[in-house]
């Protein structure tokens, strides 16, 4: 195999897998700031879910509590308590505690037959497994009908995609990192420099202003690929009611940092 066949078949799988987590688990499960198809929902997801995102449910239901709770005890994930339990120390629990039932974050989730047998029953440690076998077990077939190469290119794009989210909730709640155009009232940022392996999802400050906006990037030269192929989807029917709700210069925690 070329390099030039390496890097193509790498940049398949990772804009898979990265659309899959930014674009099927984030925008639209856990804020569901557009509507699709089904099919459309479950190509997305997958991508995500081989891209070892774990359990849709226990996905979206931390992420929805982590903008119920940002930045307090309470959060899953902030790194106010300490910068490894935010990058991935949280995810080893094994059983959701009280303020974090899927049924209470996530009803709209709890119904669906395919996110539920991903579930495993509420078990955080039986999610990942099970995710971790099929993730395995999806690259065992590449090599089988697209030789050892493939299989293996896929698989570290997989893990280089789940390592995404993790350093997101780090990286993108340390304000030193990045600027702030809305004072929320905890640490989000946006990372300008995030943008080309999150596709999108740095610019975090934007996002937690406006959770259920489609759109991460406000500005202009905040590329937003993640966007672009929700918007690239509408226009062939694939996508619709799509939520752009934002006011950038008129909002009245606007901070200018031009």
């Amino acid at each position: 195999m070329t390099l030039t066949e390496v890097l193509v078949w790498f940049t398949a799988f990772y804009v898979w897998h990265v659309l899959g987590t930014t674009v099927g688990y984030h925008r639209l499960l856990a804020h569901r700031s557009f509507k699709c198809p089904k099919f459309v929902e479950y190509f997305l997801v997958m991508g995500g879910y081989l891209g070892f995102e774990s359990s849709p449910i226990w996905w979206a239901t931390l992420h929805r509590a982590h903008h119920r709770y940002t930045d307090t005890k309470l959060d899953p994930h902030s790194p106010r308590y300490g910068n490894f339990h935010s990058y991935m120390g949280w995810i080893f629990g094994k059983h959701y505690p009280a303020h974090l039932d899927p049924k209470t974050q996530c009803p709209d989730l709890i119904d669906d037959p395919l996110y539920r047998l991903l579930e495993r029953n509420n078990n955080w440690h039986t999610s990942h497994l099970t995710n971790t076998a099929i993730g395995f077990g999806f690259r065992g077939l590449l090599w089988l009908f697209f030789g050892w190469q493939v299989a293996v290119i896929s698989c570290v794009a997989g893990l280089l995609v789940q390592q995404v989210p993790f350093a997101l909730n780090l990286l993108c709640h340390k304000p030193y990192l990045g600027y702030r155009n809305f004072e929320t009232n905890e640490d989000s940022t946006n990372v300008w420099w995030l943008t080309p392996v999150t596709l999108g999802e740095n610019w975090h400050n934007n996002h937690h202003a406006y959770p259920g906006c489609a759109r991460a990037g406000m500005k202009w030269w905040e590329l937003d690929p993640s966007f672009w192929l929700i918007k690239g989807l509408s226009l062939v029917g694939l996508t619709s009611n799509l939520n752009e709700r934002f006011t950038l210069e008129k909002d009245a925690t606007y901070k200018p940092s031009d």
